[in-house]
C-alpha cells in the first residue's frame, strides 16, 4: 500500500493506493468529483481512500488539482520498477449519447493528450474545465503518455464520466503482469 499526506496553504490531503478490490472511501468536499474518484477506483480495480480539506469556498480548482497530483505520486510508487507489466491499454466507455477512448503507455515519460470540448462549462458546480487539469496533475506526477479523445458527446456528466472510466480500464490493463520481462526494448520504462 501507499499512501501520502500533502499540506499547503491551499489543501491539506491524505490518501492511500493499493492494487486490490477496486473499494473506496471518498472525501474530497467536492461531490462531483468524489463521484469521479469512486468510479475510477472501481474500474481501475484499485482501493483508494482520500480525505481531502481544500480552499473550495473559492472554487473546486485547488482541490481537484491537488488530488490528481497526490494520486499520480501514489501510482508511480504503486507501479514499482514496471519489471513485469503490459505496459500498454486501451479503452473505449460508451455512456449513452457519449464514447470516449483512452489509451495509456506507462512510459516514464509523462505527456497528456486530451482532446475534448465537453458540452457545458459546469455539472452542478464542477467546473468541467477542471477535468482536464485533473488528469493533467495524475499523467505528470505518475509518469504516464496518455491520449484522451471524446469521439461522440451530448451530456457533460455522461462525457466526464466516461473519461474516468476509460482511464481507470486502460490503466488497468496496462498494469496487468506483462510476460515476465520488461516491456522496453531500451531495458528501461523511464
Amino acid at each position: 500500500m501507499a499512501s501520502y499526506e500533502r499540506k499547503t496553504k491551499e489543501t491539506e490531503i491524505r490518501m492511500e493506493l493499493n492494487k486490490g478490490t477496486g473499494e473506496s472511501c471518498i472525501a474530497t468536499g467536492v461531490g462531483f468529483l468524489d463521484h469521479m474518484l469512486t468510479l475510477f477506483a472501481f474500474h481501475s480495480g484499485l482501493e483508494l481512500n482520500v480525505e481531502v480539506n481544500g480552499d473550495i469556498q473559492v472554487d473546486d480548482h485547488h482541490t481537484t488539482e491537488d488530488t490528481g497530483i497526490v494520486l499520480g505520486q501514489l501510482l508511480r510508487e504503486v507501479m514499482g520498477d514496471k519489471s513485469d507489466i503490459r505496459r500498454y491499454g486501451a479503452a473505449y466507455v460508451p455512456m449513452d449519447e457519449t464514447l470516449t477512448r483512452t489509451v495509456i503507455d506507462i512510459s516514464g515519460r509523462p505527456y497528456l493528450s486530451f482532446n475534448a470540448e465537453i458540452s457545458r462549462e459546469k455539472v452542478g458546480t464542477f467546473d468541467t474545465e477542471l477535468t482536464e487539469e485533473f488528469f493533467r496533475a495524475l499523467v505528470m506526477n505518475a509518469g504516464l503518455t496518455v491520449h484522451m479523445d471524446l469521439i461522440r458527446g451530448g451530456n457533460a456528466h455522461h462525457e466526464i464520466e466516461s473519461f474516468f472510466k476509460s482511464f481507470a480500464r486502460a490503466l488497468r490493463e496496462a498494469m496487468q503482469p506483462g510476460d515476465g520481462r520488461l516491456a522496453s526494448t531500451k531495458g528501461l520504462l523511464a
